[in-house]
């Protein structure tokens, strides 16, 4: 298991056992939450903790994998089944997710990377578009 994943299932388990008191944030008010995904081929859940920058009732993540040119693992899992899981402190709610396109993208990028500089330094230096993920409260059926 990669130093990465190891940390990322250390950080979930800190996240849950203190309900996002530690490891809730990273400075600067930026806020962490829980993404569970459905892999899209294991079908195994995977959760990952992601900074996220509130949008109303909405969670906006950015797909960045740390600036790499490959997306994130979890960015495949959305598109292949886009409900899922987002733990917010101890609130646990059922998301769907779609990329920001056009109008919506537009408004939302800037803000996001004025909300989190390290996102605005990964597009930088990366060479494919990294999406902005809109996470949505699933409604009641």
């Amino acid at each position: 298991m990669s130093g990465w994943k190891r940390f990322a299932k250390f950080h979930t388990w800190i996240y849950r056992a203190s309900g996002g008191r530690i490891l809730g944030e990273v400075g600067l008010g930026r806020k962490i939450l829980l993404l569970t995904t459905q892999g899209r081929r294991s079908g195994i859940e995977r959760t990952s903790p992601l900074v996220y920058m509130p949008d109303g009732d909405r969670f906006v993540v950015y797909g960045s994998n740390g600036g790499q040119e490959l997306p994130p693992a979890w960015f495949f899992n959305l598109q292949s089944r886009p409900e899922a899981t987002v733990e917010v402190g101890k609130r646990s709610l059922q998301v769907n997710a779609h990329v920001a396109e056009d109008a919506e993208a537009a408004r939302l990028l800037p803000l996001a990377h004025t909300y989190n500089p390290h996102w605005a330094g990964y597009q930088k230096n990366c060479a494919r578009r990294i999406p902005l993920v809109v996470l949505s409260p699933a409604t009641p059926a």
